[in-house]
């Protein structure tokens, strides 16, 4: 029997280092040593990638099972995992190459810099069925805030307090500056080769924005929806009920599109959205819960928490009916 959930997999970055919390970077010989892990350019961190499952207490034990594994490689060598999406102890002036003959890393080294070095959980919820998968872009984007609220935890940067809920969303280079809301998978193929073309993006992955469409072979063979704003989420129980939550506003927007597509359901414009939905997450980035944010629907302005309220209860039959409603309950 299929099953009525989506795959769903995760992409965990962590940071390592001593137990007094100064970052250290083993990232490559962790990636030697290690088979579930890989690189990232600077090696103070490094990435795990979890197989899709729809089952959410497979999810549970795939998503710790690897960074068990990793503790135990660490203890050994006098080191630890260490909390938090930022260099928090760290030293954010120098960049620290994973592979120093890598001429991509060398690219974002000379162009980003350190603001890249960071921890998060992005969240691939699969969809095959090109419609839904692009309404679901959409939706995500403009909720995309709403889930970094739920997970900002990133207030210092190299020993100090920055003032913002998730210093890494604030400092992260979005690429490119503009990304539209996506009409279709048509849409989305012709301007990623224009961003191509005009060197914009460096390579098909070279998308950062809050969510992007996500498959073997972008921007053409598509597959799923990869959320990417989220600060680390370290504790099972509470990633698995933020995932709950946004599966199960994807499966009501596949049921629902024509109240819930924002590219039908608004009274802005695509362009509108994309500029609202950006400012909504950088005021989420500075205040999270407390935000004051401004409605997809209408543009109407609403605080943080009482939309998450809001959806949550919109949600809430629907765990009841696919057996979520303890998934869900952290999120109360």
């Amino acid at each position: 029997m299929t099953s009525p959930l989506l795959l769903k997999g995760f992409e965990v970055e962590l940071f390592t280092g001593l137990p007094s919390g100064q970052n250290v970077g083993v990232a490559s010989d962790v990636a030697a040593a290690l088979d579930d892990f890989v690189t990232e350019p600077d090696c103070r961190n490094v990435e795990y990638i979890t197989a899709p499952i729809a089952d959410y207490h497979q999810l549970s034990e795939a998503l710790l099972q690897p960074r068990r594994q990793l503790r135990t490689w660490l203890a050994s060598r006098d080191l630890t995992l260490l909390p938090g999406s930022t260099l928090s102890l760290g030293d954010s002036s120098c960049f620290e190459r994973s592979d120093p003959t890598n001429p991509y890393h060398s690219f974002i080294e000379s162009t980003y810099g350190t603001r890249v070095v960071t921890a998060s959980i992005h969240i691939n919820l699969g969809i095959t069925d090109p419609e839904w998968l692009f309404a679901a872009v959409r939706l995500v984007r403009c909720e995309a805030a709403l889930l970094l609220a739920l997970s900002a935890s990133s207030p210092f940067l190299d020993g100090r307090f920055t003032g913002h809920h998730s210093q890494r969303w604030q400092q992260f280079p979005l690429t490119p500056l503009e990304v539209p809301l996506f009409r279709d998978h048509r849409h989305y193929i012709e301007w990623v080769e224009a961003q191509l073309a005009c060197k914009s993006m460096r390579n098909e992955r070279h998308l950062w924005t809050s969510v992007r469409p996500n498959g073997p072979a972008r921007p053409h063979d598509l597959n799923r929806v990869e959320l990417r704003i989220c600060d680390l989420v370290t504790n099972p129980v509470e990633l698995l009920a933020m995932t709950a939550f946004l599966e199960l506003r994807l499966l009501s927007l596949r049921d629902h599109r024509e109240r819930l597509d924002p590219l039908l359901a608004s009274s802005l414009s695509a362009d509108e959205l994309a500029t609202l939905s950006d400012a909504n997450d950088a005021a989420v980035a500075h205040a999270s819960l407390d935000a004051e944010l401004h409605h997809w629907k209408d543009g109407q302005s609403i605080r943080c928490r009482d939309w998450i309220q809001s959806l949550i209860d919109d949600v809430t039959p629907l765990a009841a009916q696919l057996n979520l409603e303890s998934v869900l309950t952290p999120l109360h």
